[in-house]
């Protein structure tokens, strides 16, 4: 009996190791050298005529007694330099494609009203325009990226605009910026041709917008672009492959740097529900629309290399985020959402694809910054807070410009028992940076359990490794202006070396990134 029994308790004991080893995740690093530079573009951010993204946001006037450099927040000027922020998009968006830029130069007291149809029917008086954008890029360290306006614009208008910012001396419009009190030039490269023509940029069909496209671009530069000029077409909104493949197909190489891409993270478009106020079932339909970016960079990319096989051209993910209901007695049109641990993973696994993407995917632009959709900051007065997508951008700061190393990671499920379907619970992307240092951003989306990760060091040279983590004890948990500090970055300590591999424990719903040397 008492054999029988010993039997028994060894058969249940090695079940149960085996059980605990098929629990663990294997993640195969290489270190190798072969690898796509990310570029820090990747990391790009968009503040559109939006609610109150540029007025009462970023842009709160020389005259406000908020601490401000020309009208704009100085608080929010430090967070983005710690942000490092490598681009920002403006003017738009929808509200793009109705900016006459001209109306926003010369003095303030001269400059006509705007009556903004798309974002609440506010009217704005013009006292944020190029200068003050472009100057606010210069003191942040940070490309512009000019959005054109296509709908209603001319080839004309365009063609000044470049003038106007680009042109040393010699024409009438680096003349004119002289006048204004801008003697040398901004010198933007990053120019969008148009936003969202399938939509708010004019319902085009892809056929008429190549053509139309082709023409604006022919005029902003000369015949070889010795401008250096890296024009945007506007591209696909999520899964119009046929879009990309009009494009690609139709668009001479010669005047085409990049195609956009348009891709939301939601619960039902029609139905968004609340940014705090959200149950497991609507968190893991959000977090399904959002992992469809990894299919979504693919077909497109797929489609690119038919047609691009030297790679010339780049994915611009020039609008990706969370988008939610609107606060509680806010103005819909505005668009103003909080940010909780839930926007955590959406940030952490979409810049993922992109890292691991970063062959084709060269540029990308959360939206928006400040107060709209998937803000990394939001204001109330003279009060402001950074969001949990704030910090996990900052903690993958790292990855800026870095070279990629391939990886290969077989992630168990996160099931949602009510209807049996299943998501990857890890997401995961790792790079090497010009120091030598590697970095690995890790991401459980898994509402209940915490995940373990095997790696093995002796492959990578690894000797000593640190961690910092973003979690908090529930999906729903977000900064407020009360306590703008309930979600913020730890010292990360679950992980531990042997035998030469590196095991670590990775939170529910957490973002973790590792330097390792």
């Amino acid at each position: 009996m008492k054999k029988a029994l010993l039997i028994l308790f060894i058969f249940t004991f090695c079940s149960q190791v085996i059980v605990a080893q098929k629990e663990t995740t294997v993640l195969t690093l290489k270190n190798s050298n072969d690898g796509p530079t990310i570029s820090k573009h990747i990391y790009g951010h968009f503040a559109e005529h939006l609610g109150k993204c540029i007025y009462g946001g970023f842009f709160v006037g020389e005259n406000s007694s908020i601490p401000n450099t020309k009208g704009v927040r100085n608080d929010i000027i430090t967070a983005l330099k710690e942000l490092k922020i490598p681009n920002l998009r403006w003017p738009g968006g929808c509200f793009a494609d109705t900016y006459h830029w001209k109306d926003g130069i010369g003095p303030k007291e001269d400059r006509p009203s705007i009556v903004n149809r798309w974002w609440g029917g506010t009217t704005e008086d013009n006292s944020f325009g190029t200068h003050d954008f472009l100057n606010l890029c210069e003191v942040l360290g940070t490309e512009p990226y000019l959005a054109s306006n296509v709908g209603s614009g001319t080839v004309q208008e365009l063609e000044q605009w470049v003038q106007y910012v680009n042109h040393d001396s010699g024409s009438p419009m680096s003349e004119l910026r002289k006048k204004n009190d801008r003697e040398k030039p901004w010198g933007v490269t990053f120019w969008g041709v148009g936003n969202e023509m399938w939509g708010c940029g004019g319902n085009m069909t892809p056929e008429y917008y190549a053509n139309l496209y082709k023409q604006y671009a022919t005029f902003m530069t000369d015949w070889s672009n010795n401008d250096k000029l890296f024009r945007i077409a506007s591209g696909a909104n999520v899964a119009d492959y046929h879009w990309t493949e009009v494009l690609m197909r139709d668009i001479p190489k010669s005047l085409i740097e990049g195609v956009a891409l348009h891709s939301y993270s939601f619960v039902k478009w029609e139905k968004k529900g609340s940014s705090t106020k959200f149950n497991e079932e609507q968190y893991f339909a959000t977090m399904q629309t959002a992992l469809k970016m990894e299919e979504l960079v693919t077909k497109h990319s797929d489609i690119m290399d038919k047609y691009d096989p030297e790679n010339k051209v780049a994915l611009i993910v020039d609008e990706w985020g969370g988008w939610y209901d609107v606060e509680e007695g806010t103005n819909p049109g505005f668009l103003y959402q909080q940010n909780t641990m839930r926007d955590a993973m959406i940030a952490g696994t979409t810049l993922n694809i992109f890292n691991n993407h970063s062959k084709r995917v060269k540029m990308a632009n959360l939206a928006q910054t400040v107060n709209v959709l998937q803000a990394v900051i939001l204001t109330e007065n003279e009060k402001m807070l950074l969001t949990p997508t704030y910090h996990v951008m900052k903690m993958y700061t790292v990855h800026h410009d870095a070279q990629l190393l391939p990886m290969t990671i077989n992630s168990p499920s996160y099931s949602y028992t009510h209807n049996g379907e299943t998501l990857p619970a890890l997401s995961a992307s790792a790079s090497k940076d010009k120091n030598g240092l590697i970095h690995i951003s890790l991401v459980n989306i898994d509402s209940k359990k915490d995940h373990k990760i095997e790696i093995d060091m002796q492959e990578l040279g690894i000797k000593n490794v640190t961690g910092t983590i973003l979690a908090s004890p529930k999906l729903q948990d977000h900064n407020t202006f009360d306590n703008p500090s309930k979600i913020k970055p730890a010292v990360f300590k679950g992980f531990e070396t042997k035998k030469g591999k590196l095991e670590i424990t990775i939170p529910a719903f957490s973002v973790v990134v590792l330097e390792t040397k």
